[in-house]
């Protein structure tokens, strides 16, 4: 069916191609549309439907860019500009090729990243030499989809990374779940808070606001009535009235579908820092289409200004690595890290399966390397005070897909792929938040509760340890356990909770007094080993040390897929000749879990 199609396409927009087509078609920057169960091609698409595109571009030096990110350097926006950021020569030649196909309203962003275009699906298909489809959605909508492979011609190979646009059958949505009426003797034993009360029940008492501190907001549609609602909340608790910006990413759309979600967003940000920001900035995107937010979110990375950021958006993992969206925003998300940002994302709120195929496929963009993600848990809570938490049994979290494990996962993630959830915080409706949504009083929860929980505590942090703190995964990761309330109670419908870190809650909700006297103190365990070779022969000498407490175990990843072991001092026989990464994981009485990685050369 997809081939026909293809074919009918092509046929019927030729004329309208045939002038523009480049004389090769070169490396593919799209994959054709995979549709998901009860989705549905209908017939080929009117070349006058509109489309809006991005194109994303190449970072330059991405080994050294990555290398900096490793090891938790930052990077100045002049120095990104002069190494790593695509040149303006290169995003030039993409905004002429994009001008001389047809394309309008080419823009380029400041800082080369993206470049934006207006065209149809006639232009399209001349300028990527693709074809399209109608989609009837299992949901109802009428969407479009690429059904062949995009292309860009060579000489644009070296800088285009991918095309962003070409499908709207898969958008992102908002995590937001509104209570509904209790029906178990276990849902009333949990019971909704005020978003001020979140400070102290996730251990915040004594920690100064986030006074001073800048806060970033990835939102869409019109803000008039979230900005009321935050208004109305901070006056009933008698709080300062929010510094509020809005930049809109684009035109004003005028939707306000998303006013619940916005709500929750910034008044659990604004009850979880204490009651007190800086400034709050919402960065509004027209749409909530890939090629919408990555604007958006680029919009954040390049103004530099919030140096912990919300989203509480995603979709399929799936769909935004074929269609180009996920390698796209892995690298704006790269940069933020690099400039000493962080973005919270919440993981999803569709249980391990965000993809709904049966499986478990996570979220995106909670799936990326570059972020937090922050999963879902029932809180059993006073007003003040923490008693306990269970998974929430929608809350995001399975292992990626595609997403390779981040340095950082090493130590307490299995596995070779990125593990969501980093952390998990309140989201079930029946232990949410109480929140003003269009002037009145509502019962709301989800992840999108529980990633502006944390953003609301992390500004703290940043308050507390200043901006150069830094990205804040890492951190999270070298903190003794006793810092976190180890979920280890429930599933999420594919992945279960344990002791330790897990793919249904991560490490725990933060305890956040913790984490203001452990980050950014060095960790009292390093671990550390030397290696000497012969041959195919490795051996392996721990030369780990720790001052807190005593090393109970070590478990040692050769990175030749042969089985781990647990020796203090070990040798291992390679298959053969090359460079492995070996890893040594060490943990001790105090609760740290920290891992060595390093490559090793075989000869």
């Amino acid at each position: 069916m997809t081939i026909s199609l293809a074919l009918a396409a092509a046929a019927v927009m030729s004329a309208q191609a045939s002038t523009v087509l480049p004389a090769s078609a070169g490396v593919a920057v799209a994959s054709s549309t995979t549709l998901h169960p009860g989705d549905a091609f209908t017939g080929v698409l009117a070349h006058t439907q509109p489309m809006h595109i991005v194109v994303a571009l190449k970072v330059r030096n991405s080994d050294e860019l990555d290398a900096l990110v490793v090891a938790h350097q930052t990077l100045t926006p002049a120095r990104f500009s002069s190494e790593h950021a695509p040149t303006q020569a290169q995003a030039q030649a993409v905004a002429t090729y994009l001008t001389q196909t047809g394309f309008t309203n080419v823009v380029i962003s400041p800082n080369h990243l993206l470049v934006s275009a207006d065209g149809t699906a006639a232009t399209a298909q001349a300028a990527f030499q693709t074809s399209f489809a109608r989609v009837q959605t299992k949901d109802g909508r009428q969407a479009f989809a690429n059904n062949s492979d995009a292309h860009v011609p060579a000489a644009l190979q070296d800088s285009v990374l991918s095309v962003i646009g070409l499908q709207n059958a898969y958008v992102a949505h908002t995590f937001a779940q509104r209570a509904q009426a209790k029906t178990s003797a276990s849902a009333a034993s949990v019971a909704p808070h005020d978003p001020t009360q979140f400070s102290s029940i996730y251990g915040g008492s004594g920690v100064p606001t986030a006074a001073g501190v800048t806060v970033g907001i990835i939102t869409e549609g019109d803000m008039t009535q979230s900005v009321a609602d935050l208004n109305t909340f901070t006056a009933n608790n008698s709080l300062a009235t929010v510094n509020t910006q809005v930049i809109y990413v684009g035109a004003d759309s005028g939707d306000t579908s998303g006013n619940d979600e916005w709500s929750i967003d910034t008044q659990d940000i604004i009850g979880a820092s204490g009651g007190q920001v800086g400034q709050l900035i919402l960065y509004v995107a027209p749409s909530l289409t890939d090629a919408d937010l990555l604007a958006d979110f680029n919009a954040a990375v390049t103004a530099n200004v919030a140096k912990v950021i919300n989203v509480s958006i995603g979709g399929c993992e799936t769909d935004t690595k074929n269609d180009g969206t996920a390698a796209a925003s892995d690298q704006i998300f790269e940069l933020a890290v690099a400039q000493g940002q962080t973005f919270s994302i919440a993981t999803g709120d569709r249980g391990a399966d965000e993809c709904q195929n049966g499986g478990t496929t996570p979220s995106w963009p909670a799936d990326s390397p570059y972020v937090v993600a922050v999963g879902g848990t029932t809180l059993d809570a006073s007003t003040t005070t923490w008693s306990s938490e269970t998974v929430w049994v929608d809350a995001g979290g399975s292992p990626s897909t595609f997403e390779p494990k981040p340095s950082w996962q090493n130590a307490l993630v299995p596995g070779t792929k990125r593990g969501l959830p980093d952390i998990a915080m309140d989201a079930d409706p029946n232990s949410g938040a109480e929140v003003y949504v269009n002037g009145g009083l509502e019962q709301w929860g989800g992840t999108s509760l529980a990633s502006p929980i944390f953003v609301g505590l992390w500004a703290r942090m940043i308050a507390v340890k200043g901006t150069s703190i830094g990205f804040a995964a890492p951190l999270l990761y070298q903190l003794p356990a006793a810092d976190f309330h180890d979920i280890t109670v429930g599933n999420n419908g594919g992945e279960v909770a344990k002791v330790g870190y897990d793919f249904a809650s991560g490490r725990g909700s933060v305890i956040l007094g913790a984490l203001a006297s452990q980050i950014g103190v060095p960790s009292p365990l390093v671990a550390n080993f030397s290696e000497t070779a012969a041959g195919l022969v490795a051996k392996f000498t721990d030369t780990s040390t720790d001052s807190a407490g005593t090393i109970t175990s070590h478990v040692w990843n050769f990175g030749d897929g042969g089985a781990p072991t647990t020796a203090i001092n070990t040798s291992h026989l390679y298959p053969k000749a090359g460079a492995y990464t070996v890893s040594e994981t060490v943990t001790d009485t105090a609760g740290y879990v920290i891992a060595k990685t390093t490559s090793v050369t075989i000869k």
